[in-house]
């Protein structure tokens, strides 16, 4: 397939993917087409694939361990998941969906783009029994239900990213009290990529 003109790459994918660009522009294309097709993203969202999808989750990876183990729970069409599989090689990431028609769309991207280090799991969070040094989830839940399905998953010294939209600090505020009665050791309000436009972060030590 051609990445059609509204999902070219702007720099900044430049910058942050480098050598793995082509791959990265692969994705895009099968979110842009069949993604849409298949109802795992908006058709308005195409032209804004790169910057608010691609590039709003890929900018988290300096805070993300070399040679970890992540779990992304509640991929959907696998954001942040798979845009960090594709950048580092380096990390063993788990997918973790409930739904099958996204769970197919998943392994298809995943044979097609040949990554070794991707395993896509059908399965709710709740019955999984694995644990992983970073789990993480994007718009998927408020953050007290998010800590309960999520901070089982992560292994003692771990931590959770949890992507977040402009009200984090407002849903800490309101959920601290349960994380720390989850176990979390610490929570912090992170923000990362371009001050104009950043993507922020919850990040809950266990």
């Amino acid at each position: 397939m051609t990445v059609s003109r509204e999902t070219t790459p702007p720099p900044a994918a430049h910058e942050l993917f480098g050598d793995r660009l082509a791959p990265m522009g692969a994705y895009a294309d099968r979110l842009a087409t069949d993604g849409v097709e298949r109802g795992l993203i908006g058709p308005r969202e195409v032209p804004r694939l790169w910057e608010r999808h691609l590039v709003n989750c890929g900018v988290v990876l300096p805070r993300v361990p070399e040679g970890c183990t992540v779990a992304d729970v509640g991929t959907g069409a696998g954001l942040p998941g798979l845009v960090w599989a594709i950048a580092r090689p380096d990390l063993q990431v788990t997918l973790i969906e409930t739904l099958q028609r996204r769970t197919i769309f998943l392994q298809e991207v995943v044979d097609q783009l040949e990554l070794a280090n991707v395993r896509v799991l059908r399965s709710r969070a709740e019955d999984v029994r694995e644990q992983y040094d970073v789990v993480t989830a994007r718009a998927v839940a408020p953050l007290a239900r998010l800590a309960r399905w999520c901070l089982p998953l992560v292994a003692p010294g771990g931590v959770l990213l949890a992507l977040k939209g402009r009200s984090a600090q407002d849903e800490v505020d309101r959920d601290g009290a349960v994380l720390r009665k989850l176990g979390a050791r610490s929570i912090v309000v992170t923000t990362y990529g371009p001050q104009d436009d950043p993507t922020t972060v919850v990040e809950v030590a266990r």
